[in-house]
């Protein structure tokens, strides 16, 4: 019995994506590459060179099985990617946005390829982490999380330079569906009878609503599985706040006061901490 949804296909969304971000960095003056983000110490460039060096990492690793990675004594995941991402923003700002936004739009196309080639239902090539530790992922869920992390970049620019976009519920809904698959192992710290059912509402357009309940001794899906009750917990807040709470583009304290939350407090509580990022 799976502990993830039903399956999500956002392989067709990696194009229309890219294409929304290229018109925005097209559109970007000098000036604006150099306005800070919400990545402590990375402007503008700095994150679009990151969302570069991720269309390459993936096409090295998935589609030549080349990985190259070399770790530091005891170093964990994060501690790993938070360095080479570092690095390769570093050596990256000696690139001209030009030619960062050519190589966007070569590789593009390529990695849709090998996203194109995937088995959605095997296990993935890279565990989610923050969906769980101790089963392997989908391989959709690792597909999803890739979607969901370009998604998140250009909002980060976005939100730098002042220019809304790519929120229309097409791009902007796989990926609060992906981040709702942060549910059970958000919840994964308190044990409740069986049957017990946590609801995640998520308000607006790209919004929906995501179960989490207590079977067979762990947080499932609730889609996953029948019967399930009457929530013990729910918690309800609009889609801009769940994607910056997933992200932590705020804190999880703002976003409680951005939130509704009623019934069991320990899971409410629990629920307003949900992280869909590798942290």
């Amino acid at each position: 019995m799976s502990i993830f949804g039903p399956l999500v296909d956002v392989r067709p969304l990696f194009p229309l994506e890219r294409q929304a971000l290229l018109g925005l960095l097209r559109g970007l003056e000098p000036a604006d590459w150099a306005r800070a983000t919400v990545c402590p110490g990375w402007d503008v460039h700095d994150v679009v060179a990151h969302v570069l060096n991720d269309y390459m990492r993936r096409l090295s690793g998935a589609r030549d099985g080349y990985s190259g990675a070399v770790f530091a004594d005891d170093e964990t995941l994060p501690a790993f990617l938070a360095r080479t991402n570092e690095e390769f923003v570093r050596a990256a700002r000696q690139l001209s946005p030009r030619l960062m936004i050519e190589l966007l739009e070569q590789l593009g196309p390529q990695l849709d390829a090998v996203w194109a080639a995937q088995d959605l239902e095997a296990p993935a090539g890279l565990n989610v982490s923050w969906a769980a530790t101790d089963v392997d992922s989908p391989c959709w869920l690792d597909v999803g999380r890739e979607y969901t992390e370009f998604w998140v970049h250009q909002q980060q620019v976005r939100d730098a330079v002042s220019r809304p976009g790519a929120t229309e519920p097409g791009l902007m809904a796989p990926v609060l569906g992906v981040f709702a698959q942060a549910l059970p192992f958000t919840l994964r710290a308190h044990d409740r009878p069986e049957g017990t059912v946590a609801v995640l509402e998520v308000l607006g357009p790209a919004g929906g609503r995501w179960s989490a309940v207590w079977r067979a001794g762990r947080w499932r899906m609730a889609s996953q599985v029948t019967g399930a009750g009457e929530p013990a917990a729910r918690v309800s807040m609009d889609q801009d706040t769940f994607w910056r709470l997933a992200t932590r583009g705020i804190g999880v304290e703002q976003a409680r006061e951005r939130a509704e939350a009623s019934g069991d407090p320990e899971l409410t509580a629990a629920m307003t901490t949900l992280l869909a990022v590798v942290a």
